[in-house]
């Protein structure tokens, strides 16, 4: 690749190196990214906008003579959005770069490791990760990430959101009124639904409803919200018997396309939230079953809502149901697209928050080779003799620009390899452990306070701050090591991990065209099959086994899985996390519920944990839903299994990057896998999933007839 020749600065910065001092090597420019603030994106080689290598020799002094007022501008981290409108050229091994950015600059390290991923030409790093970690930058950068880490960014978001509800009315506002005969206000229309995605994010936007319930609105930003929780349903005195809400459903569908309404769902679901009584007591209200509809965002008004809410209405009439309500919401369907694996880890173990996704247990984050960018996650295994194959969703390795044709591995052909983390997967990675030892370090300075203070009052004769002191100390000791074995696994993964060859772990061997309403159940058949290299698996492999994860204590798990003491539950909690799959949930039992929320109400729970959202309890719905995905190719439409929130404060099932994840029960059973779910592009109100029976028995048997999904091995660690 040949460099240009023609100088121009920085921008805003005035700085630039000369072609002819530096060999031509990659580059990476960082940016803010406007839909994810506080976060940086990269674009190789955006020389147009960003750098232009220099050709005139007389550039290097003027370029030298910047560098260190570059360097203290971005390590000040006084601005942190001029901190990513600044640019590093990273790993050059001329005498310039070398001198000026490494010998003389090693403050600029923790930045390029905050940044991202530094590039290389090819050689062997010029860092020593082993030493880099104990050093003062790279505690610096630890604090930082432990900055950006808090969840402070979120809420201030939603308060932002919510402050803009009223203000007034004009194009150029973000939450406008329909302004059409059933229009629904502005502040029902935004809050009518809040809760349903935890209670730091705006809920759905209301379209129109049948139901009678009163909406008050809040008299002001700063009144507290009412919450509305979403409810699965299990029974219906008509729309259980002889598939009747099948039908229902696809005639819903029928109808909405024959007014033109741009559906993405069409789910079956009650909704449960309080209301305060005259004497100030609450009075829990539960809503009748409702048809809940999803249409992309500004894509229809309360009148074109209104009328089919009409025709649905008259539909089930003709099969003498007056017991349902109707509502319309806006949604979007989505996709929620080296060295041997390491043994799970227990709970005592200074690495447990940190090594899942480096582990043998289910929901490895995965994505193609030639596709970093594309996320998702590894579902379940199964073994033919002694190979090891893996399976996850299509969509995952497959882009879309790719086409939809059968995929079967030809020896003579390239291998399509499968990656362990992709880029933002691996970065992400980096990043959480140094804003856990940043934490950390916080937790030190705390304690070591808290053993001088006592130290001093045992001296004086206390015997109570004398043990007190004793158990500080130990604690103390103990955060030390923990950050100690930190630092270490941080080198070991920019050492051995960050190569993405390294990370290869198989190649796709069969993957058909994604298919929706299969028939006859109407299923989405989007699968990937991956032949595995087992030799980076077999030594600690258990099986399909779901590490729980430690984001959820084992305590507050077991309540969230036994919310009442008069209510049954087959789970019980493995004592060294790893939940093995033993059975397959027939899909004729999705329908039946096994267990009851905190508050009665019949309920089936399930368990997915997956690259985004980590380990999440939901509501396996008694119903299945339909949806609809819209492309520059045409409407995509299945049938889905439903899982609702858990409740208002657990977040959602799902995001982005979860496809693939396994969906499983407290039976130690396999629900479904993970396809995709509907809601905002960041999260999802429902999740869907396609039925663990009917994806292995009618798809993956079909191609591998010799597949064995239940095999365990004992623990060798």
């Amino acid at each position: 690749m040949n460099g240009p020749n023609r100088s121009q600065s920085l921008p805003n910065m005035g700085w630039c190196i000369p072609h002819s001092e530096l060999s031509w090597v990659p580059l990476v420019a960082f940016q803010r990214d406007p839909y994810l603030p506080g976060r940086a994106t990269f674009a190789r080689n955006d020389l147009s906008s960003v750098l232009q290598v220099a050709a005139d020799s007389n550039a290097a002094a003027h370029a030298v003579g910047q560098i260190p007022e570059l360097v203290d501008l971005m390590m000040s981290f006084a601005s942190e959005p001029l901190l990513y409108d600044c640019l590093f050229v990273c790993k050059a091994y001329s005498t310039i770069a070398k001198k000026y950015l490494w010998e003389k600059l090693p403050s600029a390290i923790p930045l390029l490791s905050l940044l991202g991923p530094i590039v290389t030409t090819g050689k062997p790093d010029i860092v020593n990760w082993d030493d880099y970690v104990f050093t003062e930058g790279f505690d610096r950068a630890c604090d930082l990430q432990s900055k950006r880490h808090s969840p402070s960014s979120s809420v201030s978001s939603f308060y932002g959101h919510h402050m803009k509800l009223w203000d007034r009315d004009d194009a150029s506002s973000l939450t406008s009124v329909d302004t059409s005969r059933h229009g629904v206000p502005k502040l029902e229309a935004y809050l009518y639904y809040h809760g349903l995605r935890g209670n730091r994010k705006p809920g759905p936007k209301l379209i129109y409803r049948t139901s009678t319930d009163i909406f008050l609105p809040p008299s002001g930003p700063s009144q507290d919200l009412r919450e509305m929780q979403l409810l699965t349903v299990h029974k219906h005195g008509k729309l259980g018997q002889d598939k009747l809400w099948a039908t229902i459903r696809d005639e819903t569908v029928g109808l909405l396309d024959g007014k033109q309404i741009k559906q993405t769902s069409v789910d079956l679901v009650r909704f449960r939230w309080e209301e305060q009584t005259e004497d100030g007591r609450g009075k829990e209200v539960i809503s009748p079953v409702t048809i809940w509809i999803g249409v992309l965002p500004d894509s229809t008004n309360g009148d074109a809502a209104f009328d089919s809410a009409q025709g649905i209405i008259e539909l089930l009439k003709k099969y003498e149901i007056d017991d349902i309500d109707i509502a319309f919401r806006e949604s979007e369907a989505q996709l929620l697209a080296g060295p041997i694996l390491y043994a799970p880890v227990n709970d005592v173990h200074p690495l447990k928050s940190v090594i899942d996704w480096l582990t043998t247990a289910l929901s490895l984050p995965i994505a193609g080779l030639r596709t970093p960018h594309m996320q998702g996650t590894l579902g379940f295994y199964f073994k033919i003799g002694e190979d090891l194959y893996g399976v996850t969703a299509r969509h995952v390795l497959f882009p879309a620009t790719k086409g939809n044709n059968l995929y079967r591995y030809n020896t003579s052909a390239p291998k399509k390899n499968v990656v362990l983390m992709g880029s933002r997967a691996f970065d992400n990675l980096l990043e959480s452990i140094q804003a856990l030892i940043g934490t950390l370090r916080n937790t030190v300075t705390v304690l070591e306070k808290r053993v001088s203070a006592h130290a001093e009052r045992a001296r004086a004769g206390n015997q109570q701050a004398a043990v007190d002191q004793g158990k500080f100390q130990q604690n103390l000791d103990e955060t030390k090591a923990t950050i100690a074995e930190l630092r270490k696994f941080w080198a070991t993964l920019k050492k051995d991990w960050s190569a993405v060859d390294n990370r290869v772990i198989g190649h796709v061997v069969w993957s058909p065209p994604i298919t929706g309403l299969n028939a006859p159940e109407g299923y989405t058949c989007d699968v990937c099959v991956i032949k595995l290299d087992k030799e980076k698996f077999i030594p600690n492999l258990r099986g399909n086994s779901v590490d729980l994860g430690t984001e959820i204590e084992a305590g507050r798990f077991m309540s969230l899985l036994y919310p009442r003491d008069d209510a049954p539950s087959e789970f019980d909690y493995p004592e060294d996390r790893l939940y093995l799959l033993q059975v397959i949930l027939a899909a004729a039992q999705i329908k039946e519920p096994n267990s009851q929320d905190i508050k009665g109400d019949p309920t089936r729970l399930v368990i997915k944990r997956g690259h985004t959202t980590f380990t999440t309890v939901g509501r396996l719905n008694g119903f299945e839903s339909r949806e609809r995905q819209y492309s520059l190719l045409g409407n995509f439409d299945s049938v889905e299994a439903a899982v609702y929130p858990y409740d208002n404060d657990s977040g959602p099932f799902s995001r982005g990057g979860d496809s693939g994840a396994a969906i499983v029960g407290t039976n130690h059973d396999f629900v479904a896998q993970l396809t995709g779910g509907t809601g905002t592009t960041d999260s999802s109100d429902i999740t869907y999933g396609t039925p663990m029976e009917w994806l292995w028995n009618k798809v993956i048997k079909v191609e591998f007839p010799s597949a064995v999904l239940f095999f365990d091995r004992p623990a060798t660690h």
